[in-house]
């Protein structure tokens, strides 16, 4: 009885735990899976190729990915790798922090972890929630963000579904209640989609790489913990059988 209660306590724990690092309310479910190795190599190949220019990932190494990722060296020198980069190099950016900041008016974070401290749900939404206004881009999931739209290409373009509506005091509220496809991208929708899914997959993966080996390695230590409870078992009632 007392196993059962524990077991439901660390259920509630864990689930309050996904849900604090969901980033809350209002987010798409990104539903990825990180033993998908297809789908981290085409992430990894998103991020080098549109988010690499700007977000480098500085406790990354590309050799890692051969041994997570089923990646040669030669396919990472052929598809991953630009200008004089090495296979031993960790994944950085070549632009100047003075630069982007002067461009951007901050200079792009790192992106190693953030996978961890957003969630990947508020990732999802976010690469899914450009729009384009008379202003220039801005985003449902974080508004006036100094990053704009660079797979806009592949999206499309999105134009905000707007609805007002005034309050008992006679104020008027503006809010943006949906996004509509006004220009097609080089992708469908549903392509697109799952592009972003690679890629917040592998955003998954590079905040911790170890987590694929430490799930592999969970499930011989849950057999191992069920095998060992059952000889516990049958010990404990052998030994006091006679004392009984």
């Amino acid at each position: 009885m007392r196993f059962r209660y524990l077991i439901v306590a660390v259920a509630i724990l864990a689930s309050g735990i996904v849900a604090a690092a969901g980033g809350g309310e209002g987010l798409e479910h990104a539903d990825i899976n990180i033993h998908d190795k297809a789908s981290l190599q085409r992430g990894a190949a998103l991020y080098t190729n549109y988010c690499l220019g700007c977000h480098s990932m500085q406790y990354l190494r590309y050799n890692r990915l051969t041994e997570d990722l089923g990646l040669s060296e030669e396919q990472i020198q052929e598809f991953l790798l630009y200008g004089d980069q090495e296979v031993t190099d960790y994944l950085a950016n070549t632009m100047d922090a003075g630069e982007a900041e002067e461009w951007f008016g901050i200079a792009p974070p790192d992106l190693t972890l953030t996978a961890r401290s957003r969630g990947v749900d508020w990732i999802y939404s976010y690469l899914k929630g450009f729009y384009l206004t008379e202003d220039g881009w801005n985003n449902t999931v974080l508004e006036n963000a100094a990053m704009p739209h660079v797979l806009w290409e592949l999206q499309g373009i999105q134009r905000p579904v707007i609805e007002s509506h005034t309050d008992d005091e006679g104020v008027e509220h503006v809010e943006i209640v949906g996004l509509e496809l006004d220009e097609p991208g080089k992708l469908s929708p549903e392509e697109y989609d799952a592009h972003m899914k690679d890629l917040v997959a592998f955003m998954s993966y590079a905040a911790e790489p170890a987590a694929l080996e430490r799930e592999r390695l969970g499930i011989w230590v849950l057999l191992f913990l069920v095998v060992f409870t059952m000889l516990a078992w049958l010990l404990y009632h052998e030994f006091w059988k006679d004392v009984k």
